[in-house]
């Protein structure tokens, strides 16, 4: 494993985690691309961009959030792996997940769950219209 300009806990839990899903170095195709976006002349001289494909699953991954190319190596790999564990394990990702929750938050009410809903209003409602002061005429 490359040496990082990371803490050490960091890179030993990286190499821990690619062991545990049997992710070799080996298996990593590594590019280094110059980035796009806003940064001038710095980011069109500078191949701080890091671009990895790890060849058995064809998963690829870009990496440009950071100015130091070493600092990107790290992170890439990162996002590689947790990649690849999602793809192991089936789960969703973030974004998958994030879009069903506003999918849920959109989603039209049924007319029983309106119903239901504006009937707690009502009791709420004469709850806190007891609380009230009564005012006596005279």
């Amino acid at each position: 494993m490359p040496n990082f300009p990371v803490s050490p806990a960091k890179t030993a839990a990286l190499q821990r985690e690619m062991e545990a899903y049997h992710i070799q170095e080996a298996d990593i195709e590594e590019k280094f691309i110059r980035g796009s976006g806003a940064g001038g002349q710095k980011i069109n001289k500078t191949a701080s961009c890091v671009w990895l494909k790890h060849v058995p699953t064809g998963l690829e991954v870009k990496c440009q959030q950071e100015r130091s190319q070493a600092l990107n190596r790290f992170l890439a790999r990162r996002l590689l792996v947790q990649k690849i564990v999602n793809q192991i394990e089936g789960k969703k990702s973030a974004e998958e997940q994030e879009r069903q929750k506003i999918r849920r938050r959109k989603r039209r009410r049924s007319k029983r769950a309106r119903e239901k809903m504006l009937a707690n209003k009502r009791h709420r409602s004469e709850i806190k219209q007891s609380r009230q002061k009564v005012f006596h005429d005279e």
